[in-house]
């Protein structure tokens, strides 16, 4: 099964958590795809085809589920859309936001994401919910 590993990739603290999920469903025994990791960070404007290539187009191409790592004030555009494109495709979603409780971020959050997906609020949490997923779609 592969899971696409979606989230903001400017901040240290964000790649950080980004490979700290990777770990987690590799350890489990799911493929992974990590964009920043897989097709590399847009430079310049020159690169954005590159990138959307990459990341959409062939990044989502079997896709089972896609983690999405949620701190921070506000989702990143990159990851909103990822998200609404799983959610048009019918591919199931796990959100992550470790930064604070999920009942107080619905203005950073917005009730669209809320309701499109189970977030979680810690590692472990994720760790379970992977568990259950893999059980419930072993092929």
């Amino acid at each position: 099964m592969k899971v696409y590993i979606a989230g903001k990739i400017w901040e240290k603290y964000e790649l950080e958590q980004l490979e700290k999920v990777d770990k987690l469903c590799k350890d489990l025994g799911f493929d992974t795809f990590l964009p920043h990791r897989d097709i590399g960070i847009a430079k310049g404007i020159n690169d954005v085809s590159k990138i959307f290539q990459g990341d959409i187009i062939n990044g989502f191409k079997n896709v089972d589920l896609v983690i999405a790592l949620l701190d921070g004030l506000h989702v990143g555009a990159g990851t909103a859309w990822e998200l609404g494109y799983a959610y048009a495709n019918k591919i199931p979603a796990i959100g992550l936001k470790t930064d604070e409780p999920i009942e107080n971020c619905l203005d950073q959050l917005s009730a669209i994401l809320l309701g499109s997906m189970k977030i979680v609020s810690s590692f472990e949490e994720l760790n379970e919910e992977l568990r259950m997923f893999k059980i419930k779609n072993a092929k």
